[in-house]
């Protein structure tokens, strides 16, 4: 007997406060596949979508329907209207016909134009059609905003235990095979959610510690989450949330699913909850100024050194735009190989591809979305070379992704390489460097928008990373913010 599983996928994590709103062709640059063409995109990467080809080699009496699979590069709000026709069409496609399964694979951070729990509606809609004698799987980001009622449609949900984020592939897979021993028979998962009363910031969120560092509070809670995972409890999972989505939900969490035990489950999610808020205040971190941030690094060992803006990182819904860092690094006036990584100005690039190669342009970097984290940063620059934008990632965090940059220009600002995109992604990967001419090995500072991913493919080529705290839309001071939807006792008090 052949089973059926019905796949779709939506991964995109919202900033609230990110005036670039995540329209279609935000989705269609990274993703917005289905069928055979989206189980083929996904061959050899390091994604959930990655898994089902895992899962139909271990188990050929399954055949995989992939619906919609939609993601998109952080940013703000999802387009409702878009959201709305992914939705329609996912539906329709779990009405058409009875299955045997059904897996989703989420983020857990998306909020859109109109909605701030879409996610969940789409969760109780799926289960609304299958019934509940049909299993349903879930995988979830780390960064999620899970709500408590998710508990309520789920057979079995997983989620990243990793930050930098390089089990995706694993984690799907983990959900497919509790999904497929429960259809055969051999499970009854049951699942609990639990808030923890606490908004967690990620700065501090890595779950392997630095060479040299101490282990942070998530390698622990990660520890402990595996120890809980006894007896009957089959999944044990730590969701740090995601600050920056103004939504009800916002807050971190513990899940956990156990077979045929719901008080297993409920006493496992609750156990990892109350050592999550125990640890609370050890996510709280003061970060360097950029000027001051600039030093340390230059002060570092031999080799390349790192100074990141997280506030501005594009995986955190970051604009790529805000001037801070690059103001500071042109004041510091560095005498080595510098890289600045990177703005994005569509009207920038398409006026450096007007002028040539070897023109010199006045210019205003940054500033230009949203004024109000620093005015732009008026320099002269040399057009040094273009690229078309796209490369493919080496990883090991998204092994394999292709990535469409648009057309990009790296200018010479003052002896400064600084890369110039039209589209925002962050320069996580060392492919983004070598498409655009840098040899990170003869290149001594590196100024990037980036956070904690960069970490999975610069831990080990970096001497130094020091990471800064900068005005931004993810930027370290939560009280900032002008959150509506969260509820007042969570709102972080004035710094």
């Amino acid at each position: 007997m052949t089973r059926q599983l019905a796949v779709a996928r939506l991964w995109y994590e919202a900033n609230s406060f990110s005036p670039v709103i995540a329209d279609r062709a935000a989705f269609v640059r990274r993703e917005w596949l289905s069928g055979p063409q989206a189980l083929e995109a996904a061959r050899g990467a390091n994604t959930e979508l990655a898994a089902l080809h895992d899962f139909l080699q271990a188990r050929p009496d399954w055949q995989v329907t992939v619906l919609r699979c939609a993601s998109a590069s952080p940013a703000g709000p999802m387009d409702d209207d878009l959201f709305t026709e992914f939705y329609d069409e996912v539906i329709a496609g779990i009405a058409a016909r009875r299955w045997d399964a059904v897996y989703l694979s989420l983020h857990g951070a998306c909020v859109t134009t109109r909605r701030v729990r879409p996610e969940l509606g789409l969760i109780a809609a799926v289960r609304g059609i299958i019934g509940d004698e049909v299993p349903l799987g879930v995988s979830f980001d780390l960064h999620g905003n899970l709500a408590a009622e998710a508990a309520r449609f789920m057979t079995f949900a997983s989620v990243y235990r990793t930050y930098p984020h390089t089990d995706m592939r694993e984690t799907a897979n983990r959900v497919l095979d509790r999904l497929a021993t429960t259809a055969e028979g051999r499970l009854k998962p049951v699942g609990a959610v639990v808030k923890v009363p606490a908004m967690l910031k990620s700065f501090n969120m890595r779950t392997a510690a630095s060479p040299g560092e101490k282990p942070g509070p998530m390698q622990e809670i990660e520890a402990m989450a595996r120890s809980l995972e006894t007896g009957s409890v089959l999944d044990c999972g730590a969701f740090g949330g995601f600050p920056y989505g103004d939504t009800p939900d916002a807050g971190a969490t513990a899940m956990a699913f156990a077979d045929n035990d719901p008080a297993a489950a409920r006493a496992a999610a609750q156990a990892l909850a109350e050592a999550m808020y125990a640890r609370r205040a050890a996510f709280e971190v003061r970060l360097p100024t950029p000027a001051e941030g600039i030093v340390q690094a230059l002060a570092g060992p031999p080799g390349l050194v790192c100074v990141s803006d997280p506030a501005d990182n594009p995986y955190s819904g970051g604009i790529a735009d805000t001037p801070a860092l690059f103001r500071a690094l042109l004041q510091a006036r560095p005498a080595v190989p510098t890289v600045f990584a990177f703005f994005c100005d569509k009207p920038l690039v398409a006026r450096a591809r007007e002028a040539g190669i070897g023109a010199m342009l006045d210019l205003e970097l940054g500033g230009q979305v949203m004024p109000e984290y620093g005015a732009p940063v008026k320099t002269r620059g040399i057009v040094m070379r273009f690229t078309d934008g796209k490369f493919v990632n080496s990883g090991p965090m998204e092994t394999g992704l292709a990535v469409d940059l648009g057309r990009t220009v790296v200018l010479d600002v003052e002896g400064i390489q600084v890369i110039v995109t039209e589209n925002s992604h962050p320069p996580n990967d060392p492919e983004f460097f070598a498409l655009h001419g840098v040899d990170i090995e003869q290149t001594r500072l590196l100024c990037v928008k980036v956070k904690n991913h960069f970490r999975a493919a610069f831990q080990g080529r970096a001497a130094l990373i020091v990471d800064t705290d900068a005005p931004g839309p993810a930027a370290l001071d939560l009280s900032l913010l002008p959150y509506r939807k969260v509820p007042m006792d969570l709102r972080p008090a004035p710094r």
